[in-house]
């Protein structure tokens, strides 16, 4: 099945609200073909959050809920339970690489999945894309904290002070030293970590990578950070 082909499944499985089994076995089969091929999972999820997103855009209240329940059953049948990783273990970890890799789209679909929290401590945001998808998960009353460098925060095309207008949460340093460091962790569950910056020339030219992971390990080690991190920046 082509990408259009998947998108039109998409939005058709949407116009009743409702996930049939039909539907349920055509994803199952659609996902039997690109066994082990986490970009294109990637790409479909991301295919169900535009379909919804269409429909949000001009539905009722009634609607948007029967969307969001949609939306939910499409994202549970595109990751299957079997696929799901076991708390601490290997196996659930993806590298993303860029500029190879969609990496900004990978981020802007993390906060598209987001349920209840994204803690963010990164380094500099100037991707308007990925602003967008804060945004976007912030109307959605997800709890967003962002920390941040103090010196990066006032850099031209800086997203920081957009953010906190908006009352996001944001903190930064106030030392002569940089806030260097690059991670998520999203609905204490999935932590995002690597070089990348969050910025288009990461997207586009640079050589940078980052991965995602649902190790416990990992989780409870960079939660520990950030949570010391946003009280020395009080």
């Amino acid at each position: 099945m082509k990408d259009h082909e998947v998108k039109t499944l998409m939005q058709s499985t949407l116009e009743d609200f409702q996930l049939s089994r039909k539907e349920r076995g055509e994803i199952r089969d659609l996902l039997d073909k690109v066994k082990g091929d986490e970009q294109k999972r990637a790409l479909y999820r991301s295919m169900a959050f535009d379909a919804a997103r269409e429909v949000l855009g001009k539905a009722d209240a009634g609607q948007r809920y029967q969307t969001l329940d949609w939306l939910e059953d499409a994202v549970k049948a595109l990751h299957p339970a079997e696929n799901l990783p076991a708390a601490g273990k290997a196996g659930s970890d993806h590298a993303f690489f860029s500029p190879e890799d969609n990496c900004v789209g990978k981020i802007t679909e993390m906060f598209g999945q987001a349920r209840s929290t994204v803690d963010v401590c990164v380094f500099t945001i100037t991707d308007n894309r990925i602003v967008d998808a804060m945004e976007r998960a912030h109307k959605r009353r997800v709890q967003i904290r962002v920390i941040s460098d103090d010196e990066k925060a006032m850099d031209k095309g800086s997203d920081i002070d957009h953010l906190a207008r908006l009352g996001i949460p944001v903190r930064v340093d106030r030392s002569e030293h940089h806030m260097h460091h690059k991670f998520a962790i999203f609905d204490k569950s999935k932590l995002l970590t690597g070089s990348y910056n969050w910025t288009r020339s990461a997207a586009l030219h640079n050589e940078e990578n980052f991965l995602i992971t649902s190790n416990s390990d990992l989780l409870r080690d960079f939660t520990r950070m950030f949570d010391k991190l946003w009280r020395d920046f009080s």
